[in-house]
């Protein structure tokens, strides 16, 4: 079972930026390739929303509200997955969870770290 940790968040003033890590263990670099890896993050009393993500051949996918803000990258041969956020805002505060996905019909394989708080305050 991948072990997905994250780290990286913290306190930042708005305009400022932040870099996110996740790193993923029991799991080989072949196989950590083939997942696709996600950032998701949830505020306050909302609900878990997509942030961004990369597949396996480095196609990125990003919420309306971060693009041109933020950019997802993997080193697979690191087993990591990066989010660099820029002219970071207070609506981007959120616990900031890592999640790693995988279909192989007829199974889907999901998992997901513990998250990382990201506060954005002046």
């Amino acid at each position: 079972q991948v072990q997905l940790v994250e780290s990286g968040g913290g306190l930042v003033q708005p305009g400022g930026s932040l870099r996110l890590s996740c790193a993923a263990s029991r799991t080989s670099s072949v196989i950590f390739s083939i997942y696709t890896m996600g950032w998701y993050r949830q505020a306050p009393g909302k609900q878990r929303e997509l942030v961004a993500t990369i597949a396996s051949g480095s196609r990125t996918n990003y919420a309306d509200s971060v693009k041109g803000r933020f950019t997802i990258s993997r080193d697979n041969a690191k087993n990591t997955v990066y989010l660099q956020m820029n002219t970071l805002k207070p609506e981007d505060t959120a616990v900031y969870y890592c999640n790693a996905h995988l279909t192989n019909p007829p199974r889907t394989y999901d998992y997901w770290g513990q998250g990382t708080q990201v506060t954005v305050s002046s």
